[in-house]
Formats: C-alpha cells, structure tokens, sequence
C-alpha cells in the first residue's frame, strides 16, 4: 500500500480536500470510515507526523484550502506564487506584512501568539492609544484571512500541530497550528529559473499526472 507521504513524493502536490480535479485529493482517496475514526490515526491526525518527517510542506496552498506540496516542487511553488497579489488593497497588503514580519521577527507563531504579539491580548481596561488593536481593531477577526493569504503567496508555511496532553501523557482535541517560514524548516530554497517558468514546470507536470483535465482547470488550481 503507497503511504500518504509516497503519495505526495511522488505526485509533488496533494490537496487534502476537493480540488476540482477528480480524485486528487486525500478526501477523495480516503475511505469514509476512515476519514473521521475513533481510536484510528487518519490523515487528520497524520499532519503533524509527515510535516516532522521534513519530506514535505503543509498549509492552504490551494485554492486557500489545505494541503502537501513536496520538497521538490515547493521551490517552484515559492518562486510563482510569491510574484502573485492575494491582497485585494494597500491596506491589506499592509497588515499581511505586520503579520509576517512578526512571524519571521518570533521564528514560529501560533494564532494564540499572533495575538499577544500585535497587542490583542491586553490586560482589562489597559489599551494603549497606539497599540495596533486600537488602531485596527478590525485586525481581531481578520488573522485567519491573513494567515491563509500568506499561506497561498507561499510566505508561510505550518510548521507542526500542538496538542493539550491529558493525564495519561496522550495528545487530545484539535491540533494548534505553528506558523513559520518556509526557509526557516527547509533553508534556502531556490528554484533556479524565473516565475514564468517555474509556472509552466508545474502546469507541464500536472499535465502529465492529469491529462483529462482541462488546462484552464490545471491553471486555477496552480493559482
């Protein structure tokens, strides 16, 4: 049986959900029962593993929806992705910006860390006029948008998942994504051509894994 890791080495890109590409994706490969087991690892509970592995990078990298890319490919995805604007305005792009340089400033953030770090967690009653909360308190409900939008522009990447440990030692609940960059996990990554084409490598590879699918579909889903 190919393991989920093989699978994503050997195809450079996995999504975890839908793609609108027939079945690639794990969902699709994923046998029902399987998908959500008690007392059964699935590929839920399998992030956290491959991600340490180092073979390959995880976070909403298509389609602003979750999944692998491999070490081979995600130069190339780094190299097209990043020449792309995720940002609708100026202003966007701006708090984008605030968020990255705090998670390239710490090494690797949670949200819960984002948080206290850009002023959201203050003691009651104690804000200060210029705490960026203050001055954006819109900010407060917007991480996830931000954290997706430098997840797809391959600024970031999820570094592992951390858990609440009961008392027999034993993880439980929803894991805790760390943000980080990805030369911090994989070191400098250079794809060693320019965007266009490191975008027509990938297209040219997709191409070949799936050649019933229309090439305006390939497109979207490269981003």
């Amino acid at each position: 049986m190919i393991t989920l890791e093989q699978q994503v080495l050997r195809e450079g890109f996995l999504p975890f959900f839908r793609c609108g590409i027939p079945g690639f994706s794990i969902e699709e490969r994923t046998a029902p029962e399987y998908w959500f087991a008690d007392g059964e690892d699935g590929p839920w509970e399998w992030k956290g593993p491959l991600i340490r592995e180092g073979h390959c990078a995880y976070g909403k990298f298509f389609r602003k929806k979750a999944g692998y890319v491999s070490l081979e490919w995600l130069p190339h995805l780094m190299n097209y992705r990043r020449t792309c604007r995720y940002a609708k305005d100026e202003d966007t792009a701006a708090l984008d910006d605030v968020v990255l340089q705090t998670i390239a400033s710490e090494g690797g953030v949670t949200v819960k860390d984002l948080r206290r770090l850009l002023g959201f967690v203050r003691g009651r009653g104690r804000r200060h006029p210029d705490d960026l909360v203050d001055r954006q308190p819109e900010l407060k409900l917007s991480l996830d948008p931000i954290l997706t939008r430098l997840m797809m522009g391959l600024h970031i990447v999820i570094a592992d998942f951390e858990y609440n440990i009961d008392r027999h030692g034993r993880p439980y609940g929803w894991g805790v994504a760390r943000y980080t960059l990805p030369e911090v996990l994989y070191g400098r990554l250079d794809a060693g051509c320019t965007p266009e084409e490191s975008h027509a490598r990938i297209l040219a590879h997709l191409q070949r894994l799936h050649p019933e699918v229309p090439t305006r579909k390939l497109e979207d889903f490269i981003g």
